[in-house]
């Protein structure tokens, strides 16, 4: 691989390789549920394979080049002969042959984004593809791996030469009609060679050439194969214009070795079929005026029924998305140090009144440059939630369990960095779902009242600041005394067992190393996965949370953020330090009487709001802020909530509303772990400070949960 490659082709390269290898993925599921490829889709594949050959062969990736040429020839006899000469078995085969090719060539394409060395060896996989297409095509013969696709590797001066013939063969075909032939030799040993012989030709005439070709019937009779390796085999031409367009075509395809264009006597003119039967209208002068080529009707409908439908769209680099999201956060920074400047006081009435009138129509156009910034990193969550069919698909294989997964609010977008960090968490998930959820014996479901086929639902909502995605299945669900069970065999409890709520049980599951498996299987049971669920959720802003229900099924729910650049927050005061509490976690603001406060056993102190009464986090305590007001009815209480993690703050005022862009803190503050002490990060203020933003959360799991 050349590592001085130029990175925007590459770039380029790798995005429209991994669409397309997504768009093959998508037909295969979707294929394979109904048994059977369209002719749509085969043409579709076919043109997905062809298109990845050329490219990676440009690129000089031989490996996938090498392999998305074989795929290419397969689906290209298969577009010829049409889907339906395949017999179920053979669908069937077709369908794991395609799902390992596209494992392969992604297992490539991943090594090329990680800059890795490509495999150079794909003869046994090459091999294995070329004895399907012998067995479907009933072709006696078999290519020997790794020729199919070496004509893609070659460099573009060594296609095959043109020459022509000064002497007439004596093995001509007989072809009264030909003004020329072209003789094609094909390379050695490349096998099938009857098969690529009828590819070339098709090749040719879907160029719309008119011609003959010899031997006839070589594409169902693999006698001829022998024919064709001795002395190759021949294209008769009406004109030699038309054979001259077919050489400039022949040098272009693969697996020739040479050809040559072999001219012979002009044949003795026939009389036309349009002329047979002149027109009524027809001039006797026209009538004897030699037939000049009409041009097909069909031709242009035809070019334009496969016109390219361009689209209005681009595809854009993340890093410079990434640019733009700084940039409007500055520009928001900005804005808000001039409303905010001192200087504005000095001014008279009139020209303040007019200067917060243009302050507010600055407002509303960052407000939409904001909206229009952040849309442009919105992607839908369809593509992340089609590759958990793939993977549904595989474990249903592989564990011979009847399952079906249901795909809900596919089209739900979310911001571009949140959807690749929450990828792996769902696969997590969904995998569980399968192996964990479903039972093995269906007659167990049959007895439980349940449909024999499992099914697993994914779905995605969002309501105005958070998607929400759950993962269901209508399995055995979890049993909580079980649960508490392991948890006390591993050392885990940290108080009596009677204390424990069935909520705190089900999270034991989020635990490193806790798994409910009684057996290590290739999809779970070491007890990794679930706590990295629960950590990259975190790191992207979102909590995940669990039910279940004994033999009725569990249900995964995670609730994150949709974007985390900007965030609309309450700007609140503790002592000299100011915080940013997102709006989205705040339920209520008040002030409190002392005789409101209570204490629970522990003296912890604990307010009542609507019925139910929630712990309080005094924030000057917790973080060692010095502050004069040290009394609850002093200050002010914001009852905040995050997913199902409802408690009050203690601050000692209420600022007002602030949009905060969210800044990352400096990398020599990571070894104080803020982010797991209540801090998601920090933003510049209007007067230039700094003011940190709370994280709901992590507040609550470092305040309340680990005291």
């Amino acid at each position: 691989m050349d590592n001085g490659m130029d990175s925007s082709i590459l770039d380029t390269y790798l995005f429209e390789t991994n669409s397309l290898l997504d768009r093959l993925d998508e037909m295969l599921v979707d294929d394979e549920k109904v048994g059977d490829f369209s002719s749509d889709d085969v043409n579709e594949i076919f043109r997905i394979m062809h298109t990845i050959k050329g490219s990676s062969a440009m690129m000089e990736f031989a490996a996938i080049a090498s392999v998305a040429h074989h795929i290419e020839d397969l689906f290209f006899y298969i577009r010829d002969k049409g889907i339906d000469s395949l017999s179920s078995q053979h669908k069937k085969e077709l369908f794991n042959l395609m799902f390992r090719s596209e494992d392969c060539l992604r297992g490539q394409v991943e090594k090329v984004e990680k800059g890795e060395p490509l495999d150079t060896d794909m003869d046994e996989f090459a091999a294995e593809i070329n004895r399907f297409l012998k067995t479907v095509s009933g072709s006696g013969e078999e290519a020997p791996a790794g020729q199919a696709g070496s004509q893609a590797d070659k460099p573009a001066e060594e296609s095959p030469a043109a020459s022509v013939s000064p002497s007439i063969p004596d093995n001509l075909p007989q072809d009264q009609k030909a003004v020329c032939f072209i003789h094609v030799f094909l390379e050695e040993g490349i096998g099938m060679e009857n098969l690529r012989a009828y590819m070339i030709v098709n090749a040719v005439k879907e160029c719309d050439l008119n011609f003959r070709y010899y031997p006839e019937g070589m594409e169902s009779d693999s006698s001829t194969t022998a024919a064709i390796i001795e002395d190759g085999f021949y294209m008769a031409f009406e004109t030699m214009e038309a054979a001259s367009k077919a050489s400039d075509i022949l040098r272009t395809q693969g697996h020739i070795r040479s050809f040559e264009v072999v001219e012979v006597s002009e044949p003795e003119p026939e009389p036309a079929p349009v002329s047979a039967k002149p027109a009524e209208n027809a001039s006797p002068e026209a009538a004897s005026a030699p037939a000049k080529p009409v041009p097909k009707p069909s031709v242009p409908a035809k070019q334009t029924t496969n016109a390219p439908v361009k689209q209005n769209l681009i595809s854009v680099s993340l890093m410079k998305l990434d640019s733009l999201q700084n940039l409007v956060g500055e520009i928001v920074i900005t804005e808000s140090m001039v409303t905010s400047s001192p200087e504005l006081n000095q001014l008279s009435r009139d020209a303040y009144d007019n200067f917060m009138k243009s302050a507010r129509q600055l407002r509303k156009l960052t407000d939409d440059l904001q909206d229009i910034s952040m849309s442009l990193r919105m992607v839908p969550i369809s593509g992340v939630f089609q590759k958990m069919s793939r993977i549904v698909r595989d474990m249903k294989q592989k564990l011979n369990k009847d399952v079906r997964l249901t795909l809900i609010g596919e089209d739900t977008e979310i911001d571009k960095t949140i959807v690749d960090s929450i990828q792996d968490p769902i696969m997590h998930m969904v995998r569980n779902a399968v192996d964990h959820g479903i039972e093995d014996n269906p007659q167990d479901r049959i007895n439980a009242g349940k449909n024999a086929q499992g099914e697993v639902i994914l779905s995605a909502s969002h309501t105005s600041s958070e998607v929400i995605i759950s993962i269901t299945d209508d399995g055995a669900g979890m049993d909580p005394e079980k649960l508490l069970a392991k948890a006390r065999d591993r050392g885990l409890l940290v108080k009596p067992e009677n204390e424990y709520s069935k909520k705190e049980i089900l999270g034991f599951i989020m635990l490193p190393g806790f798994s409910t498996n009684q057996e290590v299987t290739e999809f779970s049971g070491r007890g990794v996965g679930m706590d990295v669920v629960k950590k990259n959720i975190e790191s992207v802003g979102g909590v995940v949370s669990v039910s279940s229900e004994l033999g009725k099924g569990s249900t995964f729910t995670m609730n994150i953020p949709l974007t985390m650049a900007i965030v609309d927050g309450m700007r609140v005061t503790v002592g000299r330090s100011i915080f940013i509490i997102p709006i989205a976690n705040i339920r209520q603001s008040f002030k409190i009487a002392p005789e409101e406060i209570l204490h629970d056993e522990n003296g912890c102190e604990m307010v009542e709001r609507l019925g139910s009464f929630y712990p309080v986090v005094r924030l000057h305590q917790f973080y060692g802020i010095e502050t004069d007001i040290d009394t609850l009815d002093a200050g002010v209480l914001m009852w905040v909530e995050a997913s199902d993690r409802s408690f009050c703050i203690f601050v000692d005022e209420l600022v007002g509303e602030q949009q905060a862009v969210v800044k990352p803190l400096p990398a020599y503050l990571n070894c104080f772990d803020l982010k797991n002490s209540g801090i998601a990060g920090c933003t510049i203020m209007g007067d230039g400070n700094i003011s940190m933003i709370l994280d709901i959360p992590s507040l609550h799991s470092a305040a309340l949960e680990n005291v």
